[in-house]
């Protein structure tokens, strides 16, 4: 049996969550293992074509140039037919569909983006012994469990648990960064990821741009999770709206925090797209909601539903705009700005078949408040300019039906002309779920609209506005909860990450040995994780070893202290016999000092004033306000300075040197 240490971390150290299996027949696993086959097949083209394009420019030969030019445009076309294969993947919706019988209108979810393996095995063992002077073969387990990490998430599950896959990936990437990436300098590690719509390959060599691609990922999954729930229950219904929330909120952290992007479905114009989209489909999941079990017929019920499906129409304009701008009309699958065409004008007939609805419903003595207070908040502007039409509230029987049959006419137009962009689509005419929903939606207007028309009327029919949207629930976009998944650092033993990372310096270990002589070891230690040599005793055993103020204890003996606590060192020191023996390293300027022990060596002479920087952030030189606040607290407090040294009143000094202690996280080594 595994023993789960934490988190999801087994004994080894390595993590429990495993991608799904890449040969598992199930529809969505084939689709994808289709898709990175195409995205290989598609980057061995754009190589070829590259170097053809070379070739011809270098050629001076009229035959080679010929020949040349015949390859490159049989490079072209089958570089073409891979592109149009792959959009007819991406293009392809009901995979990832609910197997529910229930006809309902399919979803649009997005594919993974796909990944290339990356050998992190030598650059991070040479950046372990280089940076960190450890011995880089005992990392070798620490490493493995890293790349089968990154393995993992490449096939994550359809589920939660390849949502927690991939958001425990990121989490550690926040480590990794900071324990290997400094900024000054380039391991040799290139990340490669393919375009999750054309396949056109990227490279960067910052962990950046893998933290926003898994990201990406994460807001895939989550649309492929929305798209697969039974929206025929209401709790289907709910997983759906919360899932394409998610994924329009991880989008915007995208959208927020990554700039830059090499690659075109994380540019900002694509992205603010799929923001676009996943809200629409959060406001088409929320009208389906208010539909389940169906609804009485009355008047306000009816106008509701009516103005939350024009709610869900202006939505999937808006969609369909941000899908036509320039820089994305050519990205984007041809069948995806279709649907978004199809469901605003889909949506759009169904305002105005609900709002016929409920003027033709059965009417009650309160019947004709509600429509008083409902009316003036019904339509909408009309877009035309100079209409001046206005609609005036129905005060009779008449009146209501003339524009009932108004409204039941919109509808129908609308119908058709959803229907007409639904023939025009090859891949939407392979929907048949959607067909038969545009189909039955058109039947039941024509059907209704029979039943209103009378041979004796003559009067004409009005033009009316459109629908005002208005919602019962409006779409939120919440940020990712990179909470949901608590990660240990995969390589903790190199120490605390606020000392021991890329972006800190420090001396090779070097080991120093003393003896206790009857005034101690002559030495005192402050803070903790690790601790920091505070002072040395002039003539001491630790100066005489070598050690230095400022100096990190990373071992005693064969015990590792970096990540000990400041009284476990003090404990482990004080209760050692015989020689003492450390290892113990020197960063690279004073930073990491207390302002008092700053102050304390260039009163000494020890230490020449330098400018550094303080954990804190603060500027620590012999003129920052940092030092002359301590000065103003120990003047405060009593505590005098003499020769560089700290003197307390005897009766307190006499106290502290019994219990070991020197003042608060602070001991002196007697």
């Amino acid at each position: 049996m595994t023993e789960v240490i934490a988190n999801g971390v087994d004994s080894k150290g390595g993590s429990l969550r495993k991608g799904s299996d890449p040969l598992a027949q199930t529809v969505r696993g084939k689709m994808q293992n289709r898709r990175q086959k195409l995205n290989y097949q598609i980057n061995k083209e754009m190589r070829m074509r590259a170097g053809a394009e070379n070739l011809f420019k270098a050629a001076t030969n009229k035959k080679l140039k010929e020949q040349v030019a015949l390859e490159l445009s049989f490079v072209n076309s089958n570089l073409q037919l891979l592109k149009e294969e792959l959009e007819e993947l991406n293009s392809d919706v009901e995979a990832y569909q609910t197997d529910s019988l229930t006809t309902s209108v399919p979803m649009i979810p997005l594919g993974l983006k796909e990944t290339k393996d990356v050998d992190l095995n030598i650059p991070f063992k040479d950046f372990i012994l280089e940076h960190y002077s450890e011995d880089q073969e005992t990392y070798e387990k620490e490493i493995k469990n890293l790349m089968a990490l990154r393995q993992a998430m490449r096939t994550p599950k359809r589920n939660e648990e390849g949502l927690d896959l991939l958001y425990e990936y990121y989490n550690q990437l926040y480590f990794v960064e900071n324990r290997f990436f400094p900024t000054d300098r380039h391991l040799g590690i290139y990340f490669h990821w393919y375009d999750s719509l054309t396949g056109v390959p990227s490279t960067q060599k910052t962990v950046a741009f893998e933290k926003g691609s898994v990201l990406f990922n994460i807001a895939a999954l989550y649309t492929q999770l929305g798209a697969k729930q039974d929206r025929s229950q209401k709790e289907g219904i709910e997983k759906a709206i919360d899932n394409f929330q998610r994924a329009a909120g991880a989008f915007r952290y995208l959208t927020d925090n990554f700039s830059h992007a090499p690659s075109m479905d994380m540019s900002n114009a694509v992205l603010n797209m799929l923001i676009y989209l996943m809200l629409a489909q959060v406001q088409e999941s929320v009208f389906e909601k208010k539909m389940i079990g169906g609804i009485e017929e009355t008047l306000k019920l009816c106008i509701e539903v009516g103005q939350e499906a024009a709610m869900v129409s202006k939505t999937y304009k808006d969609v369909h705009k941000a899908m036509n701008l320039e820089s994305v009309k050519d990205y984007v699958p041809y069948s995806w700005i279709s649907l978004a065409l199809v469901k605003s004008e889909h949506f759009k007939a169904l305002s105005h078949y609900y709002v016929t609805k409920g003027l033709q419903a059965k009417k009650d003595n309160s019947d004709q408040d509600v429509l008083e207070t409902i009316f003036p908040r019904l339509h909408m502007k009309s877009e035309i300019k100079d209409d001046m039409t206005v609609v005036q509230i129905p005060k009779n029987a008449d009146a209501r039906k003339r524009l009932a049959k108004a409204h039941l006419h919109a509808a129908l137009m609308v119908h058709e002309e959803a229907m007409r962009v639904h023939r025009m689509s090859k891949m939407l005419r392979k929907i048949d779920t959607l067909g038969e929903v545009l189909r039955h939606a058109h039947e039941r207007s024509m059907s209704e609209y029979g039943e209103l028309d009378e041979e004796d009327e003559f009067y004409d029919l009005i033009n009316v506005p459109n629908i005002q949207p208005l919602t019962t629930q409006k779409a939120e976009m919440p940020a990712p909860d990179f909470s949901r998944v608590k990660v240990m650092d995969i390589f903790h033993r190199l120490g605390p990450l606020a000392i021991f990372s890329a972006k800190h310096r420090w001396s090779a270990p070097r080991t120093v040995e003393m003896e206790r002589t009857e005034n101690g070891f002559g030495f005192t230690v402050r803070g903790d994780s690790p601790v920091i040599i505070a002072s040395l005793d002039d003539d001491g055993s630790a100066m005489k070893s070598g050690m230095k103020e400022g100096d990190f204890i990373v071992r005693i003996g064969d015990i590792d202290v970096k990540w000990s606590k400041h009284e476990e060192v003090v404990k482990t020191i004080l209760n050692s016999q015989g020689v003492l023996k450390m290892d113990i390293v020197t960063p690279q300027g004073r930073d990491f000092l207390h302002p008092q022990d700053e102050r304390r060596l260039r009163a000494s002479g020890r230490v020449e004033p330098h400018v550094g920087t303080a954990p804190n952030g603060n500027a620590v030189n012999p003129r920052n306000s940092v030092i002359q606040v301590d000065k103003e607290a120990n003047r405060k407090s009593g505590v005098r300075e003499s020769g560089g040294r700290k003197v307390d009143n005897k009766k307190e000094k006499k106290e502290k040197r019994k219990s070991g202690l020197l003042g608060k996280k602070e001991a002196a080594l007697w």
